[in-house]
């Protein structure tokens, strides 16, 4: 399957952070829908049905653990890889959300624009 088949859900709060991740997918062949709060996130995953989602955790309206444990609560949303993106690196942080079943976790402080999208290609090609 071509990448441009591919979509990519990107709930970020943080502007310039969703602008730039939303380029370098883009950059790739990805078509890419982009959300500025968790609500809005959670509505277009429901609607949009993506084959992968960025999820920030901190976030208007709802965060990303909200998110996250309503998407795995419906049948239509449960399987969709979620790769988190957080300013917490607290391991705690780290184990709640793994235990709702992620495919990755992001430290923003850490992140390589080049290390993401090679791991968003990755999971695409294999989903698990």
């Amino acid at each position: 399957m071509e990448n441009s088949e591919k979509r990519v859900l990107l709930v970020e709060d943080d502007r310039f952070l969703r602008r730039a991740c939303e380029a370098s997918l883009r950059q790739r062949g990805l078509a890419v829908t982009t959300a500025a709060d968790g609500e809005e996130g959670l509505r277009l995953a429901r609607s949009e049905l993506p084959d992968l989602i960025l999820l920030d955790m901190l976030m208007p309206k709802l965060s990303g653990l909200e998110v996250l444990r309503a998407l795995r609560g419906e049948d239509a949303t449960r399987a969709v890889p979620v790769l988190i993106l957080s300013n917490s690196s607290r391991e705690s942080d780290i184990a709640e959300v793994t235990a709702l079943g992620i495919s990755g976790y992001f430290v923003k402080s850490n992140l390589s624009l080049q290390e993401l999208g090679e791991l968003v290609g990755r999971l695409l090609a294999n989903p698990t």
